[in-house]
C-alpha cells in the first residue's frame, strides 16, 4: 500500500497534512472499537481508507460548499475538511452513534468547517452545493443522479468506483487511480 506521505506528494497536497490525518486515524480506531464505524481494525487498514479518500480531494479543490452523504466514519468528509480548510463540508449521517463520532472529530481535530447533521438525504432540503460526494452508501448510478440534483448548475457529483460500470449516466467522467494493487476511479458528473 502506498505510504500516506507518498500519496500526499502524488496528489500535490501539503506534507503538513500527514499529522492531522494520522490524528484522525487514531481517533477513528479508538471509536471503531466500540461503535463499528468500519471493518478496518488496524492502523494500516484505516490508512488505506484515508489514502482512498484523499483521491477525491483534488476534485473538491475550489468548492466552497461540499455535501457528503452517508458520511459514516468521516470518509471522505473529515478528510476533505482537514485538507480543504476554506471549504464548508456538510456531512449527512442519520445513524446517531456515527453522527456523534463526526461531531467529536470536528471538535477534537479543530475542524470548524465540518458540519455533521444527523439526517438522511431525503430529509435534507435541496441546496446549491458546489460538489456532492458519497462513498459506498448508495448504488453508484443512483448516487450520481441524486447527487447531481443537490448541486448548483456546473456543480459536480462525485463517487468512488471499485469495479468499472457500463450503466453510469451519460456525461460521467472517470478519473482512475491505483489503491495498492487495485484499480479504482473517482467518477464525476457535472450538472448542466
Amino acid at each position: 500500500m502506498p505510504h500516506l506521505r507518498d500519496t500526499l506528494q502524488a496528489l500535490a497536497l501539503s506534507p503538513t497534512l500527514h499529522a492531522p490525518l494520522d490524528r484522525f486515524a487514531a481517533l477513528f480506531l479508538r471509536w471503531n472499537r466500540s461503535i463499528n464505524l468500519s471493518a478496518a481494525r488496524t492502523h494500516a487498514e484505516v490508512l488505506e481508507h484515508i489514502v482512498d479518500s484523499l483521491h477525491i480531494v483534488p476534485h473538491l479543490t475550489g468548492a466552497a460548499r461540499i455535501l457528503d452523504v452517508g458520511a459514516g466514519g468521516g470518509l471522505p468528509s473529515v478528510i476533505a475538511a482537514i485538507c480543504l480548510p476554506d471549504s464548508h463540508i456538510t456531512a449527512l449521517e442519520p445513524v446517531h452513534k456515527k453522527h456523534a463520532f463526526l461531531r467529536t472529530a470536528a471538535r477534537e481535530l479543530a475542524l470548524p468547517n465540518l458540519e455533521p447533521l444527523a439526517i438522511r438525504l431525503d430529509d435534507h432540503a435541496p441546496a446549491d452545493y458546489d460538489a456532492a460526494t458519497s462513498r459506498a452508501t448508495f448504488d453508484l448510478r443512483d448516487w450520481l443522479l441524486a447527487g447531481v440534483a443537490r448541486v448548483r448548475p456546473a456543480g459536480i457529483a462525485l463517487g468512488f468506483e471499485a469495479v468499472p460500470r457500463g450503466d453510469l449516466p451519460a456525461g460521467t467522467q472517470r478519473h482512475p487511480y491505483r489503491l495498492a494493487d487495485k484499480a479504482r476511479a473517482i467518477v464525476s458528473l457535472e450538472r448542466p
